[in-house]
């Protein structure tokens, strides 16, 4: 009885490394799979971007869009790079509302660099 607890603690201690393991690479999974849709949604603002004479509220979409898939993936995530690339590119979205709200040309270099850190640190 005594050896089969034993074994029974010692197989149990020789999954926990395994069951962290998985636990880990589903969160890389999901945060890969979310990056994948940021960066979608960045190429619907860029598109939105370079249409908006003939549809001013598309940018406005396709911002609230990026939003909310940023608030679902910061959400997700405990991990600090991952919240910081996801903070650093909703403030370039939030500079690129500003300058739409405002009637300039957006400047989107910073959002498409910002989406691609964040997908560097989903995927790295």
């Amino acid at each position: 009885m005594r050896r089969t607890a034993a074994l029974a603690a010692a197989a149990l201690l020789a999954s926990l490394p395994l069951s962290l393991g998985c636990s880990a690479a589903e969160k890389a999974w999901d945060c890969g799979k979310l990056a994948v849709q940021i960066t979608s949604d960045v190429q619907k603002v860029q598109s939105a971007a370079l249409h908006a004479d003939d549809d001013p509220g598309a940018v406005d979409t396709a911002l609230g869009t990026l939003g909310r898939d940023l608030d679902r993936l910061g959400k997700q995530t405990g991990n600090a790079d991952v919240g910081k690339a996801v903070q650093d590119l909703r403030d370039q979205a939030d500079a690129l509302r500003r300058s739409a709200d405002a009637g300039s040309t957006p400047d989107l270099a910073p959002l498409v660099s910002a989406a691609g850190r964040l997908s560097t640190v989903c995927t790295g």
